[in-house]
């Protein structure tokens, strides 16, 4: 079977460049798959043209719930990917974490846009006052790049690493080419042609590459977005490619490193914090065959912990059963090809230069279900490094299979010192009990690793693992690993978004960013602005309220009610010293009264209050002044009906300007209230 590319709207056949592609576990060719042929100025440029400005036209919201619709699909067929996926040599583990995991990231990134405006563009951070007078001010935004994001992808996740970044791009609003790796692109592509045929995405969203993709980079503007995963080698190479420097093109690079987990020196044989670290050690060898980036390469222990940690985990790795992933009892299944496992042999015998095999044999091992010759199948290999401060092969060799390398050290210093020699990694691990040793370790460590995982008997039940990448937090890591990072939230998303200063008069602003910036024009209306529905409200819209004026008695039954007797409120006697002149009214009551003035009591489409987002009390308030409130329209949230039963209803942001009678604003408070709209 020849695989077939998604361009230009439709699938079309390459017509040469064949690349065979092997069953993993029987080494049979089951496809083979090309890129000749493909114009790739064509393909970005239908990308831009088409895919672009129908996802800028849509809103966060819009956009959050495309992938919402698209994960619900996949959820709902994902069982017909497994029996693809161990043609890969994964097992139903390894294949969970790829394919359900790959779907849990447009999940998460789904449940992100309640974390965005109802808008194609983001408003980033607060206003800057740039005039003594307020007539002249900045604000950033980032808008969507008019260009396209290149997903170059490793062949060990050929699903994940495809979902978790197009889930990123499509909700930032930049549509995507994805060139998977050609080992394993049929995986990748099973998934693509079901994507394309749910008709969820809009034209021009998403193109696939199965083949080489040479030439794919060469075609880029300073408007599109490149991200790699592989290893640091050919992440280097295409980093240094004329297009990508010539237009500063954005080079998000994820490379293989040489990760670590650190036994602390608490851990001690029978701890649960030593059985936690033999488990995980054993876990990230075996799983996915230890074709992982985020696997663990070197395991850092106590130099008197060596033996028992070698004894350990030889007798996990020794249950450890290897062989074709749907034989029942396999717990790890074969590397990706042949090819791959002559690279894997290789690299040991550069890291045997240093360290002597202590567990496992190159040769002899039995396999379950499959023809060992045929299949590309390796067993688990446990090195030791008795001198890692001048055997200096581990901190630079990466063997990307089920091969760890164990190295001692004599002090916590030393431990951080080693784990920091692998020159930047995705990832690393302390298991330990002691707080002051996790606290020195993160310092330490943290500048060289893109992510520690301290783990104990406290956290492991709920414990993601050392190797789980979360959508919420960033993947990636300083030098070797890259110096990229990639999901982390919002802070993926806005990765594919140019970040802009806009300057201009408040009202200007406003006009700009529908976000009601202090100092711009009001609108005053009749009716009441909580007797509006959500749809009627405008940026801007605004009740000047009644004032009241302040006394003491206000003071005491606040301080009564609410069981605040802070001194400044109660007694007038304990003010020397203080920034207060005389008794103070709270900064609760404030807001509370603010409410009592503003709020209309009759029904109306106002469903409840939300929540505060910010609050600043900004001059203190003493008896007889008076004060009244400005109520401003802030934003607008529109939010989904759950089901058929739900009432349709929007977010509303109001700013709260508290005044008093000099005009000085002496609290400043942003509240949320949920506003039904019209039926």
């Amino acid at each position: 079977m020849k695989l077939k590319n998604y361009i230009l709207g439709h699938w079309t056949e390459p017509t040469g460049g064949d690349i065979p592609q092997y069953h993993a576990v029987t080494g049979e060719v089951i496809s083979v798959c090309g890129s000749e042929g493909i114009d790739y100025a064509e393909v970005m440029d239908y990308g831009r043209r088409t895919g672009g400005p129908a996802l800028r036209k849509m809103t966060f919201q819009e956009r959050g719930l495309m992938l919402k619709s698209l994960a619900l699909f996949l959820n709902g067929i994902k069982d017909k990917y497994y029996p693809v996926s161990y043609q890969t040599g994964a097992t139903k583990t390894d294949s969970w974490f790829d394919i359900d995991g790959g779907i849990g990231n447009l999940f998460s990134y789904s449940s992100l846009r309640r974390k965005f405006p109802d808008s194609p563009f983001y408003v980033d951070g607060e206003s800057i006052p740039l005039g003594k007078g307020g007539t002249f001010m900045g604000q950033h935004i980032m808008t969507p790049k008019h260009g396209i994001a290149v997903h170059i992808n490793a062949f060990n996740f050929p699903i994940w690493g495809m979902l978790e970044k197009i889930a990123v791009n499509f909700l930032a609003g930049v549509p995507a080419v994805v060139k998977p790796a050609e080992q394993t692109s049929f995986l990748a592509q099973a998934m693509a042609a079901d994507i394309m045929a749910s008709g969820i995405l809009p034209e021009g969203a998403l193109q696939l590459i199965c083949g080489s993709g040479v030439g794919i980079l060469d075609h880029l503007t300073s408007q599109d977005v490149v991200t790699f995963t592989g290893s640091a080698s050919t992440g280097r190479m295409l980093k240094s490619l004329p297009s990508i420097i010539e237009n500063s093109v954005p080079f998000n690079m994820e490379a293989d490193s040489l990760n670590a987990a650190v036994l602390g020196p608490d851990a001690l044989p029978g701890t649960p914090e030593f059985d936690l670290f033999i488990k995980e050690v054993r876990k990230e060898i075996t799983l996915k065959a230890g074709q992982r980036c985020t696997a663990i390469r070197r395991v850092i222990v106590p130099e008197n912990l060596v033996e028992a940690v070698q004894l350990a985990l030889a007798k996990e790795l020794q249950k450890t059963v290897i062989g074709d992933p749907n034989a029942e009892g396999v717990r790890m299944g074969a590397l990706v090809s042949r090819e791959q496992v002559n690279e894997v042999r290789s690299r040991i015998e550069q890291l045997t230069r240093g360290s002597q095999i202590v567990y496992g044999d190159l040769e002899r091992f039995e396999i379950v279900g499959a023809d060992k010759n045929k299949g590309a199948f390796l067993a688990p290999i446990v090195l030791l490094n008795d001198d890692p401060f001048y055997k200096l092969e581990t901190h630079h060799i990466e063997a990307f299979g089920p091969v760890t390398t164990l190295v001692p050290y004599r002090d916590l210093d030393e431990a951080i010192e080693l784990a920091n020699m692998g020159k930047g990694s995705l990832v690393c691990t302390l298991v330990t009990n002691d707080e002051k040793v996790a606290r020195a370790y993160t310092l330490g460590a943290s500048p060289y690793h893109g992510r520690i995982h301290l783990l104990n008997g406290a956290c492991a039940k709920e414990s993601t693992g050392h190797g789980s990448p979360l959508p919420l937090l960033t993947h990636g890591g300083p030098g070797r690993a890259g110096g990229g990072e990639e999901m982390g939230g919002k802070r993926g998303v806005l990765h594919y978004m140019q970040r802009t200063a806009v300057q201009g008069h408040p009202s200007m602003l406003t006009a700009v960013t529908d976000v009601y910036q202090y100092g711009a024009q009001q609108i005053e209306k009749v009716i009441h602005p909580f007797q509006q529905y959500f749809e009627d409200l405008e940026i801007g819209e605004t009740l000047v309220t009644a004032k009241h004026t302040v006394t003491e008695t206000d003071i005491i039954n606040f301080a009564n009610v609410s069981g605040d007797n802070f001194y400044a409120h109660v007694d007038a006697t304990s003010l020397e010293g203080t920034i207060f002149e005389r008794r103070v009214a709270h900064g609760y009551w404030i807001l509370s009264k603010a409410a009592g003035l503003f709020v209309d009591s009759r029904k109306g489409p106002v469903l409840l209050n939300y929540g505060i987002d910010e609050c600043r009390f900004t001059k203190p308030v003493y008896p007889g002044a008076t004060i009244g409130v400005r109520l401003t329209v802030k934003e607008k949230i529109s939010q989904e009906k759950k089901d058929e039963n739900d009432i349709p209803k929007g977010i509303v942001k109001w700013l709260v300007d508290v005044y008093d009678e000099t005009g000085e604003t002496v609290a400043l408070v942003t509240i949320l209230t949920m506003v039904k709209k019209r039926e």
